[in-house]
């Protein structure tokens, strides 16, 4: 409907689904590597540990990844949800009694800087990655047709949405506030677990291992789903326990894990990888596919009689033109800002290359 029905958008649609589905379970693979990296920050390891890291995670994202109903993921994403909220609480609380963040310098970049609006010094870049890395987070639009065709009653969805919608929107923003108000300008880090001291930090990251598999696993399930449903359409294989319905699956699910892997590699940065997904793939399903999808629809319910008011039609043409005015930012400034960022990280020895041996731990 989006496109007038013409298939090269479906085609298009479908690849952006599975990239961006790959470059998320991609960046549960560099978080989890990077977990490993700040629990075993102490232990003298041998050989290439982050690169394996990487490898651990991703067989254990596969392996979690297999039932093939999202019954089993869905108990994963209480634990999930529940781990969470309690790391990020446990985050806040650190941040605020720890004293001085990680990095604490008083006589080179001095106090914490807390301040309304980004500091003289912040650069295009930096604002627009920030900007995108913020988003990511409620740019979930593209998960919601595999949960609604798996509830018991898809008319509930709604109810569940806002609820999960309000909750996020209020825990992020008061972790986001209280943490940068502790750490500031200067000493905050991404993920912001880095600005905690050593133990409080090793603590509170523990807490979000469950997520860090988890939503990884859920991602590369929604990805199998679908190309495993195109594939075998009314035959036997879909819902009966067949070797080939079994062996296609789990071939499925390890291509997209071996892909997320290589992806992990080629750009081991968390929050780059965040802004990269934010330009490419969700200013297209978190704005401009919503933005559209309204003016489609207004052409379809004037042609059968259905109109609004003129003051409030005029007002939903103005936010649903801004709506896809911002996704189009997100994706030319956004990708212009999101690769300048990868150079820039770099260029400035972050890490030590792709397949990086050095340690990337907070």
């Amino acid at each position: 409907m989006l496109f007038w029905g013409k298939e090269w958008a479906w085609w298009a649609t479908t690849v952006m689904f599975i990239l961006n589905n790959i470059f998320v379970q991609g960046i549960h693979v560099v978080v989890g590597a990077q977990y490993l990296n700040t629990m075993t920050a102490s232990v003298r390891l041998g050989g290439c540990p982050t690169v394996l890291f990487s490898l651990a995670i991703t067989v254990a994202g596969w392996l979690i990844s297999l039932p093939r109903t999202f019954s089993i993921l869905s108990r994963l994403g209480t634990v999930s949800a529940v781990s969470t909220f309690l790391s990020l609480f446990l985050a806040t609380i650190f941040a605020a009694i720890q004293g001085k963040p990680t990095g604490y310098d008083p006589g080179g970049l001095g106090e914490p800087r807390v301040t309304a609006w980004p500091g003289p010094r912040t650069t295009f870049v930096q604002a627009v990655s920030a900007a995108l890395a913020m988003s990511f987070t409620f740019f979930g639009q593209i998960t919601l047709p595999s949960f609604i065709a798996e509830m018991r009653d898809p008319r509930e969805f709604p109810k569940s949405l806002w609820a999960c919608t309000v909750a996020e929107t209020v825990t992020f923003s008061i972790v986001g506030a209280v943490i940068y108000v502790f750490t500031g300008d200067q000493y905050v880090r991404s993920p912001a677990f880095g600005s905690l001291h050593g133990l409080y930090r090793k603590i509170s990251f523990s807490f979000l291992l469950p997520t860090i598999l988890f939503l990884g696993c859920l991602y590369a399930s929604l990805t199998t789903r679908f190309i495993f449903f195109r594939l075998f359409r009314n035959t036997r294989h879909l819902k009966d326990h067949t070797v080939v319905g079994w062996a296609s699956w789990a071939g499925i699910l390890l291509a997209t894990w071996a892909s997320a892997f290589i992806i992990s590699q080629v750009i081991p940065f968390f929050s780059s990888l965040l802004s990269v997904i934010s330009s490419l793939f969700n200013s297209w399903f978190g704005l401009i596919f919503w933005g559209i999808a309204f003016f489609r629809m207004r052409h379809a319910d004037r042609k059968t009689g259905k109109v609004t008011g003129l003051v409030s039609d005029a007002m939903l043409q103005a936010v649903n033109h801004f709506i896809v005015g911002i996704g189009l930012f997100y994706l030319g400034a956004g990708t212009y800002a999101s690769v300048q960022s990868i150079l820039d990280s770099f260029a400035a020895g972050e890490v030590g290359g792709v397949f990086r041996c050095r340690s990337d731990g907070l």
